[in-house]
């Protein structure tokens, strides 16, 4: 028997709305002058808001693997944004905070992602906000 759903390529959708903030908010930085991708963001914003975050719990936040969170902090360390410090009692974890610099290029970039998101987001409402969630968060827990 068939489902209502069975036609339907919502992750389709999903992805290239996605890809399509993504690759806008990429030439917005692009444009600004930022010398960062999204992804580089992604780990900034998330460091910014919590400071002294493990690469682990960086990496499980962001869904991103942990090689991957470490080539990006890696980068960031080199640019002067990002620095590790070593995590109490354990030699072998490190925790990351922004620089003086990388909350410098936070407080300049962070416009321009609420420009996008606003974009984005155009005249729809907080009733939508609040579908679209439960939707989605439907989605993700029956992959859960």
């Amino acid at each position: 028997m068939t489902h209502h759903s069975d036609h339907r390529a919502y992750f389709f959708k999903i992805d290239t709305t996605i890809k399509k903030i993504r690759n806008a908010l990429q030439k917005q930085l692009n444009e600004a002058g930022f010398d960062l991708t999204v992804d580089q963001w992604v780990l900034i914003d998330h460091i910014f808001r919590q400071q002294g975050i493990s690469q682990n719990e960086l990496a499980e936040l962001t869904f991103k693997d942990p090689p991957t969170v470490t080539r990006i902090i890696d980068l960031l360390e080199k640019k002067g944004l990002v620095e590790r410090g070593l995590a109490a009692g354990d030699r072998r974890k490190f925790n990351l905070f922004l620089t003086k610099t990388g909350e410098e290029i936070y407080q300049k970039a962070y416009p321009i992602v609420v420009e996008i998101r606003r974009k984005g987001w155009g005249d729809l409402s907080e009733a939508d906000y609040q579908h679209f969630v439960r939707i989605m968060d439907s989605i993700y827990q029956n992959f859960t």
